[in-house]
This record gives C-alpha cells, sequence and structure tokens, in this order.
C-alpha cells in the first residue's frame, strides 16, 4: 500500500521559513518523480516543486530562488524548504508521487495534476503579513 505523510505545516510570519517532511512508505522513492503541489482557497491546484526519478528539479515560478525540494533517498522522505515566506504562499500542500519509469522534475511540473497518482492528505501553511 502507497502512503504519502505530510507534516511540517503551521503558520508563520511573512518572511519566515518553514520546512515540510513526507514520508514515504509502499515503495522506493528514486523509481518515481515527486513533488509538492498547493492549493489555496478559491484557487487550482499548483505545482510547487518537483524532483525526477533522475534527481532533475524544477519550480514553480514564485517559488524560484526560495523554495528548495529535496529527497532523502536512504529514509524515503521528501522535503521542501520554504524560505522568505508571502501571504500568498498560504495554501494546503500536498505531497504528490507518479512512477512507471524514469520522468523528470520539469516534466513533472509541466504535467501537473493530471499525472499524479498518489497525493498525501496535505499538511495547511498559513503565512501572515
Amino acid at each position: 500500500q502507497v502512503q504519502l505523510v505530510e507534516s511540517g505545516g503551521g503558520t508563520v510570519q511573512a518572511g519566515g521559513s518553514l520546512t515540510l517532511s513526507c514520508v514515504v512508505s509502499g515503495y522506493i522513492v528514486t523509481d518515481y518523480c515527486m513533488g509538492w503541489f498547493r492549493q489555496a482557497p478559491g484557487k487550482e491546484r499548483e505545482g510547487v516543486g518537483t524532483i525526477g526519478s533522475d534527481g532533475s528539479t524544477a519550480y514553480g515560478h514564485s517559488m524560484k530562488g526560495r523554495f528548495t525540494i529535496s529527497k532523502d533517498n536512504a529514509n524515503e522522505i521528501l522535503y521542501l524548504q520554504m524560505n522568505s515566506l508571502q501571504p500568498d504562499d498560504t495554501a494546503m500542500y500536498y505531497c504528490a508521487a507518479r512512477g512507471g519509469g524514469y520522468c523528470s522534475g520539469k516534466w513533472f511540473l509541466s504535467a501537473g495534476v493530471r499525472v499524479v497518482a498518489q497525493w498525501g492528505q496535505g499538511t495547511q501553511v498559513t503565512v501572515s503579513s
């Protein structure tokens, strides 16, 4: 049974930082594209940062330079380091995965939610001004 369990969300002031974690069970992370997506109230779910089975990464436009995605292959944990957080970053953040062979971070980000095979339950991030 594949499971993705997020943690690390919370409330932070603008300019602050948070690190999200996603513990993966049921498969080997190196064989999958993985990523973080977010959804704010009334908005569509969007890609935040993705990492391919080859280790390549990609980020949404507003996240570049502020967010960093990484994964601990040994412990099968996906991370998202978020710096310089702004109120517009307030959203539910979801861990996501897709298997089925080679995939790049750029491809996973561009393909978006329609190709995600597994979702976590989400963790809320709230940034106050």
